[in-house]
């Protein structure tokens, strides 16, 4: 056998020497003797171009543009090292990375290279907040608008939110994933309650969901740190752009209407245009560099709601989150389960079987609608029967049940049930003189019903009441009430 190194191996000896690896690990890598390792690497010791003293080179030296882009971007030497090892195969310690960073310094701080990722490597997250007028009435609404950017191709998911709570980032999140068609390694989002308990340089401490969640996806999250909006400079800029171009100037019957007009702004504007740091066209350049660079799907959502048990009021609702849910009749007076998210609210019997779901409504609001037979008749049905329960209570009783339900038809079951629930408290008469009074000033809740019962029954009145001919006795008051004619 000759013992005649082959030039290119000698050539791969002395550039991987270059490099900075030592002799035991390029005898591994190559399949050579350290002694051969030693004999051609001798003379790779050429004039550093950092120092430009003799010997090695640093092992940060192939990442030399990367690292100056990152420390352009403001990321610390830990922030640094830590991406090298996880992204990028780097074995190399922190103190060779903090020696690197003082040669890069020593140079006078001539750092021109933007950080550029890989394709797949990195997407970074920021909400912005904005008023926007929705509805028929143009009422001015407060709307979250969550961005996720890719950082090599720049193509983007936009998604307005009603509310910045766990749940709705999380789901925002699937939503932008399933958009790409895949998920990239690494989120960088912002210090967001949602994402983050507590805000740290070094160690930033995940919401355990948000946690579960990366797990779920094989993804890492990566907050930026506080005070340092460099950390996401690829997404800041973008939130004014989707104010500004997207969304100003744009009224909208709904929240679903705000998204849907998003969709199409991202295919037909944002997708189209030529970004200035790229210089190419974002959707094109998605769909050649960086869409297969995307980990895969898991085959599931990750499972994000909260569930709890709920007892069926005699109205047949259920109550979440200061909202109202209807399930079927048959279960009043009974325990479901009740699971939400931020889209949807569930409603399950005890075998864990589905029996109602709803659309997740705002604070205050009733859903009625079902998808199991029976039950949109339910309240108007009981309307009627406590109704009927309310006439021996006195005319006036009555007369302001009638209000209630004429007045708000969502509220009126419970309300309705609140005044015959007044029976056992306090006398008949009593409750029917309130009612009247209440009727008097058009006014049709329980608490000013029982602000009525509660006052004084003897309240002094003035003699001038009586006296006065132009003042009329309180009784003819009655009769206008009773005939809806003020002037008389």
């Amino acid at each position: 056998m000759s013992n005649i190194v082959k030039m290119e191996v000698q050539e791969a000896i002395k550039a991987l020497k270059r490099r900075g690896l030592s002799d035991r690990q390029i005898a591994r890598d190559l399949g050579v003797n350290r002694r051969t390792v030693k004999r051609y690497g001798a003379d790779s010791k050429c004039t550093n171009p950092q120092t430009g003293k003799k010997g090695p080179q640093s092992s940060c030296e192939p990442y030399r543009e990367r690292i100056a882009g990152w420390l352009e971007d403001g990321l610390s030497v830990e922030r640094i090292h830590h991406d090298l090892a996880a992204f990028h195969g780097f074995e190399g310690s922190y103190h060779s990375v903090y020696r690197f960073v003082k040669t890069l310094d020593a140079d006078g701080g001539k750092r021109v290279f933007r950080m550029e990722c890989e394709p797949g490597e990195e997407a970074q997250i920021d909400y912005g907040t904005l008023p926007l007028p929705i509805g028929e009435a143009g009422r001015r609404k407060k709307v979250h608008v969550l961005l996720v950017t890719l950082s090599h191709s720049r193509k983007s998911y936009v998604e307005a939110v009603d509310r910045q709570n766990t749940e709705s980032f999380l789901r925002s999140l699937e939503n932008g994933f399933r958009h790409f068609g895949g998920v990239p390694g690494r989120l960088v989002p912002d210090n967001l309650k949602a994402a983050v308990i507590k805000a740290d340089w070094h160690e930033p401490e995940l919401n355990p969901k948000l946690r579960d969640f990366a797990s779920h996806y094989g993804t890492v999250i990566l907050p930026a740190r506080p005070y340092r909006p460099t950390d996401k400079g690829k997404v800041e800029s973008g939130i004014k752009y989707v104010k500004n171009n997207a969304l100003k100037g744009k009224r909208f019957d709904s929240l679903t209407e705000v998204n849907a007009h998003l969709r199409w702004w991202l295919e037909h504007v944002a997708d189209k245009r030529i970004h200035g740091t790229t210089k190419r066209q974002v959707g094109a350049h998605f769909e050649e560099a960086e869409k297969a660079a995307l980990k895969p799907l898991p085959a599931g959502l990750f499972p994000c709601f909260e569930e709890a048990p709920r007892k069926v009021h005699r109205d047949s609702y259920i109550e979440v989150k200061g909202a109202y849910y209807e399930v079927p009749a048959q279960y009043v007076g009974k325990e479901v389960w009740a699971r939400w998210d931020a889209a949807m609210v569930r409603a399950f019997d005890l075998k864990m079987e589905q029996i109602a779901a709803h659309t997740r409504l705002e604070k205050g609001r009733y859903s009625r609608v079902l998808g199991v037979g029976g039950c949109r008749g339910s309240v108007a049905q009981s309307l009627g029967y406590f109704r009927q329960k309310v006439i021996p209570m006195g005319e006036h009783t009555l007369r302001w049940a009638d209000g209630v339900i004429a007045s708000d038809k969502d509220r009126a079951l419970r309300r309705v049930q609140g005044l015959l629930g007044l029976k056992g408290k306090y006398p008949p008469g009593r409750v029917n003189e309130a009612a009247r009074k209440a009727c008097i000033h058009g006014q049709y809740t329980l608490k000013e019903l029982r602000l009525w019962i509660e006052a004084p029954q003897n309240q002094e009145t003035f003699s001038f009441l009586h006296q006065h001919e132009l003042i009329r006795n309180p009784n003819t008051y009655d009769g206008i009430a009773a005939t809806g004619d003020l002037f008389d």
